[in-house]
């Protein structure tokens, strides 16, 4: 072994010698080219321009196999002067294939960390190189222009055209070109290039190479962003000032939450300040914000989405458009996460990491996913399966763990907000002739409006509704003799003027039972809704839960026998009620408590200073029922 050492350093030295004389050859050949610009030297250059492209590429393979700059300047020391005159002679440059090979070698030059002054002394030299090619100044860009006949303004077009598609190549395959085990990921100058594009970001042009610096971010640990490009896209970004594809939005996210929390609560501010709006517009919006699509894709942008949303429902559930937003939400992610491929299908246990299991495949599953017939016995099993929940968490109610247990079943419930489409069976079952046994249905959608006890008062609404619904049923089984405004005054009254001494029922039930009465029951009679509206004024409230109502039921939730006919009394009865009064924009508020003025201020500290969403996420109010549960 001791004496092949002295052979294979023999073999290395020769090797280096080598690489000595073909760059002192090559070096030769760029000085001459740049001292005499004749035609001989014109012809010089094309004659030997494909040859010098691939002894480029053989320097670039040599430069990647090695560990860094400082090596390679000291096993080529004449590196830098051969590229330094390649650069300055834009015969050579303006050849595209060896002007591509320049800048890879210049790029595999650059220390992103530079370690001694050989380093930082080569880092400010290409940044010279790169400036040269960058600014009208020196002789070399005049005489390409002049070349090749371009306008200045053209000419630094292409110029930047060219240096983003060359960058975007480079990080596109940076991972995938490594020659060897020795080889360094070239995704180590990320940071580099990403400081390099922070004046770029509102450049339409430089938007492919800024969406692939941060697609191979997101998916090398070495591709690291600066904080300034990511504040800069963050900005443009929020401002409208960049375009970027639905992916690059997606990675934006994954990199920046400032930006995706910015989205968010953009979105919730759209339904809070906008009250003009309808159910339809409202999914619209939902869709077109790429909000679910992002989180069916990355588990953990739909963590962060999620959390907000339940921090807002938290001091923010009396509010109807809230409720509405996070349900339509959450249907439009059910539907990309089903759409999505194998092998970026993630099971939802993993999205809902604080939910029960047990109920979570249940509930999510949609209605049009099973068969009809199973319905009732579905919605008997999750409401027996919720109520055994709440009574064992209310069991220890008032002990060392009833902190833990109102947590369970707040969770439960913002579960069943965010799968209402079983809430909206549930009624439609109890709006028909069926005269089963309906306590099971009549206690989830008591828990769906009352989830506690002492905050909600839910034992005592559950009785509540339950003469709610047998005073519903006895008003439209009575065909023979319509119901007279006597009879509907306690219904008026329970929607108008509460019991002063008692917490009111939620209009919301109410009225809900109401119009699904009006729209389900066989052959009843439509007037009664009318006459209600007439007599409480809740014109809009009615008109709301209507239009909820048909978009819930284009998702599948009726019965097929029934679609027609159903989708027909809709119609009458938003026929009926707009030629009732001139009503104003559409309004889901109807419980006085939560108003969407009081939501909005809710969202403003005592200084009016509108709460971000990281301080939104620990919001704890008093007053509000699951606070008063949790801290009573």
């Amino acid at each position: 072994m001791s004496q092949l050492k002295p052979e294979i350093q023999t073999q290395r030295m020769t090797e280096t010698l080598q690489d000595v004389k073909k760059i002192q050859f090559w070096l030769d050949k760029a000085v001459a080219w740049s001292q005499n610009k004749s035609p001989d030297t014109l012809r010089d250059i094309s004659r030997h321009l494909r040859k010098l492209c691939a002894y480029l590429q053989q320097l670039l393979i040599h430069v990647n196999s090695l560990s860094s700059t400082t090596e390679a300047m000291e096993k080529l020391p004449f590196m830098g002067q051969l590229l330094g005159r390649l650069c300055w002679n834009f015969h050579v440059t303006a050849n595209d294939t060896s002007r591509e090979v320049l800048f890879q070698c210049l790029w595999a030059l650059y220390s992103e960390h530079p370690s001694n002054a050989v380093e930082r002394k080569a880092n400010q030299w290409i940044q010279n190189v790169l400036c040269h090619f960058a600014t009208e100044e020196g002789d070399g860009p005049q005489a390409v222009m002049k070349g090749l006949f371009l306008p200045l303004h053209e000419y630094y077009l292409k110029v930047l055209g060219k240096s983003v598609s060359l960058l975007q190549e480079e990080i596109v395959k940076s991972c995938s070109s490594l020659g060897g085990i020795n080889s360094r990921c070239s995704c180590d100058k990320i940071l580099a290039t990403s400081e390099a594009c922070v004046p770029l970001v509102t450049c339409g042009d430089a938007a492919p190479l800024i969406g692939a610096l941060l697609q191979r971010a997101e998916t090398c640990v070495q591709a690291v962003l600066s904080e300034d490009f990511l504040h800069a896209l963050n900005t443009a970004y929020s401002s409208k000032c960049l375009v970027l594809e639905e992916q690059s939005v997606v990675s934006l996210w994954c990199h920046s939450l400032s930006t995706l929390e910015e989205a968010v609560l953009s979105l919730l501010e759209s339904v809070v300040t906008n009250t003009a709006t309808t159910p339809q517009k409202m999914l619209e919006k939902v869709s077109q914000s790429l909000l679910p699509k992002a989180c069916a894709q990355n588990c953990s942008i739909f963590l962060v989405v999620n959390d907000i949303f339940r921090s807002t429902m938290k001091h923010a559930e009396g509010n109807e458009n809230m409720k509405s937003l996070i349900q339509l939400f959450s249907l439009c992610f059910l539907k990309e996460h089903a759409q999505l491929q194998t092998q970026m299908y993630l099971p939802l246990k993993y999205f809902f990491p604080q939910t029960s299991q047990s109920l979570l495949i249940p509930m999510s599953t949609l209605p049009s996913e099973m068969p009809q017939e199973a319905w009732r016995l579905h919605l008997n099993w999750l409401s027996s399966s919720l109520q055994r929940l709440t009574e064992e968490e209310e069991k220890g109610d008032g002990g060392s763990g009833s902190h833990r247990g109102l947590h369970k079943v707040f969770e439960a419930w913002f579960l069943l907000v965010q799968c209402s489409h079983w809430v909206q069976v549930a009624l439609q079952l109890l709006s028909t002739n069926d005269l089963r046994d309906c306590s099971a249905l009549l206690w989830l959608l008591t828990f769906y409006h009352h989830p506690t006890n002492r905050g909600h008062h839910r034992t005592m609404q559950l009785v509540r509704s339950q003469k709610l619904w047998k005073h519903l049923h006895s008003l439209f089984l009575n065909l023979a003799h319509p119901p007279s405004v006597d009879q509907l005054q306690p219904l008026i009254t329970l929607l108008t003027s509460p019991p002063p001494q008692q917490p009111p029922l939620a209009p919301t039930l109410i009225l809900s039972l109401l119009v699904n009465f009006a729209v389900f029951f066989q052959s009843g009679p439509t007037h009664i809704l009318q006459m209600v509206v007439d007599g409480s004024g809740l014109l809009q409230e009615v008109v709301c839960v209507l239009s909820s109502l048909e978009l819930r039921l284009s998702e599948g939730s009726c019965r097929e026998s029934d679609t027609n006919r159903v989708h027909i009394r809709i119609k009458e009865l938003q026929k009926s009620l707009d030629t009732c009064v001139q009503y104003g924009p559409w309004s889901p508020a109807v419980n006085q408590t939560h108003s969407l003025t009081h939501t909005v201020k809710r969202f403003e500290n005592d200084e009016g200073v509108r709460t971000s969403p990281k301080q939104l996420t620990g919001l704890r109010l008093c007053g509000n029922p699951w606070q008063c549960d949790f801290y009573h």
